[in-house]
């Protein structure tokens, strides 16, 4: 795997100006449901890859895109896109809340099951169909997200990783110009390379082994690249950069994204993450409140989840010690109606520090008490239990 990430790098400008991708990708009705995907309006994207899918009976490409904006319709709705929460190996470990819809599931794992079947027939008839190889190979990295992102089911969430990134490999060595398949592989090579050892042994990993760097490269050939997963590719890069430290190359691979979809809420809530991260103080919190202030007016978003830009907020002001006003955000986030269960117990929990470090115990103790109700099982839960103890004093 390693040997092979080198040589396409080292040969990369030899072909880089050749791209073969599905020609299905081209498709003007794909094209359309996109724009609606790419501008968070997730019901316009499901409903016109519904009808592709079923104008394309037996195509694994057409069922991929179905699954792929039914899993991030899904995503959104609980909260769970904000990088924030993946940013760093917290994520990782802990007992955290989520809100999954069994319906839901049972339909995902339905139609990913259907790709996997049709992509299993197409290569049952030719071993070496790439298009047959990638489509496989992104429905099983797509029920991986979903498996990983809202179960939490790391282990057999990475059984699903090392088949879809085998099939991406085998892809990109019959065609290395088959771009798009360099999101599947290094996104793999990326995250077995962060993980850190306790977890790899934890979940049986020991001896599987990735490369940062190698899985980087890849992604930022297939951001440059890519036809069909070139949005994706820049996204987890800046998502990797922003784990690393690196904040002033995310923002210029985020302000990429936005340049493109300057309606996609999520792109502009990434901006003003990175800003805050990078220590721009009141600049970020004011990027917040912009943010805020353009979701509020009528139409200017397709979709805003504003608990996500004040939650955001709320960190900005906290890292500013401006305590009453970062609780208040936390607050207003928490109280948001419809905010997914993990989100709640991140705001409140905060907003009880923050109040804690303004000397306002009894509201504290509220806030406290709030985010053990939502989610009396989780990691946070007890943190917020040992502050109804004894008051928060920082770090």
């Amino acid at each position: 795997m390693c040997g092979l990430a080198v040589l396409l790098l080292a040969v990369a400008p030899a072909w880089a100006a050749r791209v073969d991708t599905n020609p299905m990708n081209y498709d003007p009705q794909v094209r359309e449901a996109y724009q609606h995907f790419y501008n968070l309006d997730y019901e316009g994207a499901v409903e016109r890859f519904q009808r592709f899918h079923e104008e394309h009976p037996g195509d694994p490409q057409a069922t991929d895109y179905l699954l792929n904006a039914e899993i991030f319709q899904e995503l959104y709705r609980q909260d769970l896109m904000d990088t924030t929460f993946y940013a760093n190996d917290g994520f990782l470990s802990g007992k955290h809340a989520t809100e999954e819809n069994p319906a839901k599931k049972a339909q995902i794992l339905a139609l990913a099951d259907e790709a996997v079947r049709e992509a299993d027939w197409r290569l049952s008839r030719n071993p070496n169909d790439i298009d047959a190889l990638f489509s496989r190979a992104w429905a099983r990295s797509l029920e991986c997200t979903y498996i990983a992102m809202v179960e939490r089911g790391f282990s057999s969430g990475f059984r699903l990783a090392m088949k879809a990134k085998d099939d991406a490999v085998r892809a990109l060595q019959l065609d290395p110009n088959y771009v798009d398949a360099k999101l599947i592989a290094g996104v793999y090579e990326y995250v077995v390379g962060a993980l850190p050892w306790p977890f790899k042994l934890l979940i049986g990993f020991a001896g599987i082994s990735g490369s940062k760097s190698k899985g980087l490269a890849m992604l930022r050939d297939d951001g440059e690249h890519g036809v069909i997963t070139s949005v994706e590719a820049r996204t987890v890069t800046a998502l990797f950069l922003r784990r690393e430290g690196k904040y002033l190359d995310a923002i210029k691979v985020v302000r990429s994204l936005e340049a493109e979809y300057p309606r996609d809420f999520l792109f502009c809530l990434e901006d003003a993450n990175l800003r805050k991260d990078a220590g721009e103080g009141m600049l970020a919190v004011q990027a917040y409140r912009d943010l805020l202030a353009n979701a509020a007016k009528p139409g200017y978003f397709a979709s805003a989840k504003l608990e996500l830009a004040d939650y955001g907020l709320g960190e900005a002001l906290r890292g500013q010690r401006h305590y009453e006003e970062a609780a208040a955000a936390y607050e207003h986030a928490g109280w948001t109606p419809g905010v997914g269960p993990e989100l709640k117990i991140r705001s409140l929990l905060a907003a009880g520090q923050c109040r804690d470090l303004s000397g306002q115990r009894q509201l504290a103790l509220n806030d406290y008490q709030a985010a053990i109700a939502t989610g009396p099982n989780t990691t946070r839960a007890d943190t917020a239990r040992r502050y109804l103890r004894s008051p928060y004093k920082g770090n």
